[in-house]
Order: structure tokens, then C-alpha cells, then sequence
């Protein structure tokens, strides 16, 4: 799964992507205009793993991830980047919000920003339905087919809906139009979460953004979150370790580094939850979209093991813990469940798949 990285330029999106991912992409690389991104991968901060680790002391210890994409600045106006094919095919957007002055640039407008980033994405996607409708028209004169009739007349829809100033994600489409359009990578549809990069001053009220800024409106969007970060206050942060750390968060008022809510925030949006395999080998967290059956989540694994599912072996994370990662002690409580293909696996379960592969 894929977050892609926008916003206006020096809004600090390519420094979130340096601590989102742990690269040392120079700020300064990316202008308005340029096409070229960069790509990275996030880990998933999850006090579990690290409880679970602690528990099994395996040889490895692997957290959930997700793939980062960092386009370059988007100024009004200016969306050839948009078109990039690495960043359409993002799973979800993440929307780096200036709040902190700036003396290069007029005073911060959160919320304007952040209405003239959706038009953007509007625009970029209505250029997209009106170059596919023009084709459309042109094909269906030839040749009327009942696809093409269907999807012209999805598009058409979409086209009012777009001209109206509404994203795409605010829409609830059936099934069938859904399937129309399912070759499209269409921006204003994926879910945002706009995260507003606030400065040093402000980390103590990061929760009440929303309030602060005039954000309400728009956290209230279907699939939309409105999140916070201060770029620069975590740079400093990363480079602390321990107590040391700890001393400096607690000097902010802070209970983590932000970064780490920042990164649930976008495993959230793309819909994610976590499952867990535990041994002497490895702990591990696997990524899974919620509502997944256990035969998928199998294959999350192994294609193999999936193809081969016999019975899911799962217990709850709490439970486990209970009783010190002891499955005789689970067994014996009658809490280690045997689970069908088709049961939906919930967010934090321990799962082992019993499998067979023939020759």
C-alpha cells in the first residue's frame, strides 16, 4: 500500500518524507514545476510488536509498513506532476499543511491551502474524464458496445459532480459504477489526510488544529482526516535517543514523537490493520485491509498457505500477553480458537495457519 506526499512548496512535505521514511532527501532538491519524486518506506511505530518482541525474543523483529511517494511542490495552477504515474497509483494522499511563518512567504493559510489543493485534485481529475469522454464519443459513434455505453455514461456523472466543485471520495457509487472505473486513478478519490505543519509554539495545542484553523468543514469530508507535525521539532527529536528523548518530549509537553501518530494516522487512511505472527524466528506484523478473510490474510504470508488453508489458529493480542506469550497456558483457558476461510481477522490477533500444499 502507498501514501503519496503533496503539497504547495516549502510547506516542509519533503522533511516529513525524511522522518516519515528515515531518508536524507535534501529539502531544497524539489521546485514547483519539476516532475521527478522520491520514494521510500515507512515503518509503523506499534507498542505491540515491541511487547511481543520482548515476550518471544526472536531473531528478527519485523513492523507493519507502508510505502511513502514524495512528489514535488504543487503550486496553484500547476499540475503536471500530478500526472506522474508513481504518484497516481498511491493508495491514499497525505496533505503537508503550512502553519508555521515563513519570511519568504505570505502568512500561513491552512485552510486555503487545503481548499486550493482539492480544487487541484479536482481539476487534475476532470481533465482526465473530459480527454476519456472525447474519446468515448468518438469510439461510440463507430461502434455502439455495451461497456463503453456504460462507462460514458458513468464519466458523464462524474464530469457534474467534478464541475460542482465536489472531490470524488465524497461520492457513493454502486458497485457497478465502481466497476466502470475501476482502470482509473482518479486523485480527488482516494482518501487525504491533511497534516498541518505547525511551529514550535503551537506543538502543545496540535490536537485542537482542526478548531484552530478552521479546519472543521473539511475534517468532516467522507474519508478525510485532519491531522498534525512539527517538521522541524521532530528533526530534532530523531536525533535524541533514550532519556534524553524522553527529557525533550517531556520539556514540549509531548507523550511521543509525533511522527509516530502521524504514521498510524496514514496506516488508518489506507484502510489498514495489523495481525501478528509470533516464534523464535521472527515476530512479525502484517498488513491487511480490515474486513480480510483468514485465507487472504494467509496469503499476506505466503501465497502457498494460502492456497493450502486448512484452519486458522488465532488468539487475541491481550490474551496472549496474559499469560506471558504461553500458548500451553492459552490452550489450556480454551482461548487459542481454530477459525474457518471465511472468518474476518481483527486488528492486533495472533494468527497461525495450518496449511497443506500437494505435489
Amino acid at each position: 500500500m502507498k501514501i503519496g506526499l503533496i503539497g504547495l512548496p516549502r510547506s516542509g512535505k519533503t522533511t516529513l518524507f525524511n522522518l516519515l521514511t528515515g531518508a536524507r532527501v535534501a529539502t531544497s532538491r524539489y521546485d514547483t514545476g519539476r516532475v521527478e519524486l522520491n520514494t521510500g518506506v515507512a515503518r509503523v511505530p506499534d507498542a505491540r510488536v515491541d511487547r511481543l518482541s520482548a515476550l518471544f525474543k526472536p531473531k528478527k523483529t519485523t513492523f507493519a509498513t507502508f510505502d511513502v511517494v514524495d512528489l514535488a511542490g504543487i503550486a496553484k495552477g500547476e499540475r503536471a506532476g500530478l500526472d506522474t504515474k508513481e504518484f497516481r497509483n498511491a493508495d491514499a494522499l497525505l496533505h503537508v499543511v503550512r502553519a508555521f511563518a515563513d519570511p519568504a512567504l505570505d502568512a500561513p493559510a491552512p485552510r486555503r491551502d487545503s481548499e486550493d489543493l482539492e480544487t487541484e485534485l479536482i481539476l487534475a481529475d476532470l481533465e482526465v474524464v473530459e480527454r476519456r469522454l472525447e474519446r468515448l464519443d468518438a469510439s461510440l459513434k463507430k461502434r455502439r458496445t455495451d461497456v463503453e455505453a456504460r462507462e460514458q455514461e458513468v464519466l458523464a456523472r462524474l464530469k457534474t459532480a467534478l464541475e460542482s466543485e465536489t472531490p470524488l471520495r465524497a461520492l457513493t457509487l454502486p458497485e457497478d459504477d465502481v466497476k466502470a472505473i475501476r482502470g482509473f486513478t482518479f486523485l480527488s478519490q482516494k482518501p487525504i489526510l491533511h497534516c498541518v505543519n505547525v511551529d514550535e509554539k503551537a506543538v502543545t495545542e496540535g490536537d485542537r488544529v482542526a478548531a484552530t484553523y478552521g479546519l472543521e468543514a473539511i475534517a468532516a469530508r467522507p474519508h478525510t482526516r485532519i491531522g498534525w507535525v512539527s517538521a522541524v521539532i521532530e528533526m530534532e527529536v530523531a536525533e535524541l535517543a533514550g532519556d534524553e528523548q524522553a527529557a525533550f518530549l517531556a520539556d514540549l509537553g509531548l507523550k511521543e514523537p509525533a511522527i509516530r501518530r502521524v504514521l498510524r494516522d496514514c496506516y488508518a487512511l489506507l484502510g489498514l490493520i495489523s495481525f501478528f505472527t509470533v516464534g523464535e524466528d521472527e515476530v512479525r506484523a502484517w498488513s491487511i485491509p480490515q474486513q480480510t478473510r483468514a485465507q487472504d490474510a494467509a496469503g499476506a504470508v505466503h501465497s502457498d498457505i494460502a492456497r493450502g488453508f486448512i484452519r486458522a489458529e488465532v488468539v487475541g493480542y491481550d490474551e496472549l500477553v496474559a499469560v506471558e506469550g504461553s500458548f500451553p497456558d492459552i490452550r489450556a483457558k480454551g482461548q487459542l480458537r481454530l477459525e474457518g476461510k471465511d472468518y474476518v481477522v481483527r486488528d492486533g490477533e495472533i494468527c497461525h495457519f495450518r496449511f497443506n500444499v500437494g505435489k
